[in-house]
């Protein structure tokens, strides 16, 4: 028999944290004990899951230091003050925070491109949900062609800012259409029938800390440091599913028909390009997908023969967090690493 393990899941009440429960059985994760961990708020209470109903724990760096693994679906300071700590256990600690993602000592990791880098860590880093949906299609790509441009627009849905942001949505949206005020907590400005080009803050080059988190995160996923990848990150009134439009510079001269091709095989990805059935990446279509769907490939008009234009939408709760944490724990539980 195959060996089981226990998993740890910090911030469970959360949008990410209830996914993560989700993909570990979906997955048929080999659990043998899940702790739930979460504020005092919800400690003590008693929820259902597909493991059986489990009592929420408060959370404590010595409760965690039993366990195999502890995924943390927790803020960037919550990270920056316990994650180290806790790896100093028994457990390989996934954090699905930006706080240790561009740490040397930290590895971050899509399982489809870099699962090497995990190998021997305690700590590894899962990146931003729009990192993760794009490069799972883009790595294939730079493999067969070597990028040298990219430009990435991306139409994020609320799930990006959690559970209080997609709520937002909902109740903001019924507050227009019955003609009430609507108000913004979430995000800087009305989100209902909106788009909002901000997502997180901005920086010294005009460019948000949402737009530089892509680049700086492909070029370490990737090891390539150098690569010149330009970001604008949109906020739209979606629930879930992110979808980036995509414009490529190669070194090498390439066609649409290579790129329908390798995302034809490509891991994480599944092609969605019939133009003429009117099928393509949808957030519709995406949502509660494990695969991240790709589509809208055409020869730039910009860069002509070394460049393509392509549309990737995937679930920004799922690939863009919660699966690819647990993708990352499976790497240690497979003699793949």
């Amino acid at each position: 028999m195959r060996n089981r393990y226990s998993v740890g899941i910090v911030g469970c009440t959360g949008a990410v944290g209830q996914e993560m429960i989700s993909v570990l059985k979906k997955r048929d994760f080999p659990i043998a004990q899940l702790c739930l961990f979460a504020s005092t708020n919800s400690a003590g209470k008693k929820v259902k899951t597909p493991f059986g109903e489990i009592k929420i724990e408060e959370f404590s760096v010595e409760k965690t230091q039993h366990l195999d693994f502890v995924l943390l679906a927790v803020s960037g300071e919550f990270s920056k003050q316990y994650a180290r700590e806790i790896a100093k256990g028994k457990a390989i600690v996934i954090d699905n925070s930006s706080a240790l993602r561009l740490e040397d000592d930290v590895p971050l990791v899509i399982p489809e491109i870099n699962a090497e880098d995990a190998k021997g860590a305690k700590l590894i880093a899962n990146p931003n949900c729009s990192t993760a949906i794009l490069v799972v299609a883009l790595w294939p790509i730079h493999k067969a062609f070597k990028c040298k441009k990219v430009i990435v627009s991306t139409y994020q849905a609320t799930s990006g800012g959690g559970a209080p942001a997609m709520e937002e949505l909902r109740e903001q949206t019924k507050n227009y259409l019955e003609g009430k005020p609507v108000l913004n907590k979430k995000f800087a400005h009305p989100i209902p029938f909106n788009l909002i080009p901000q997502i997180d803050t901005f920086q010294a080059n005009l460019y948000t800390k949402e737009e530089m988190k892509v680049t700086w995160e492909t070029q370490k996923i990737f090891h390539e440091p150098e690569m010149l990848i330009s970001c604008t990150a949109v906020r739209i009134p979606t629930f879930r599913a992110h979808a980036e439009a995509v414009t490529i510079e190669t070194e090498e001269e390439i066609t649409p028909e290579a790129v329908r091709e390798i995302f034809s095989w490509a891991p994480g990805v599944q092609l969605v390009d019939e133009p003429e059935n009117l099928k393509y990446p949808m957030p519709l279509t995406a949502t509660e997908q494990f695969d991240v769907e790709a589509g809208r490939v055409r020869q730039s008009l910009v860069f002509g023969k070394n460049g393509i234009d392509f549309f990737v939408c995937g679930d920004q709760l799922l690939k863009g967090a919660a699966l690819n944490a647990v993708q990352i724990a499976e790497i240690f539980i497979t003699e793949e690493v």
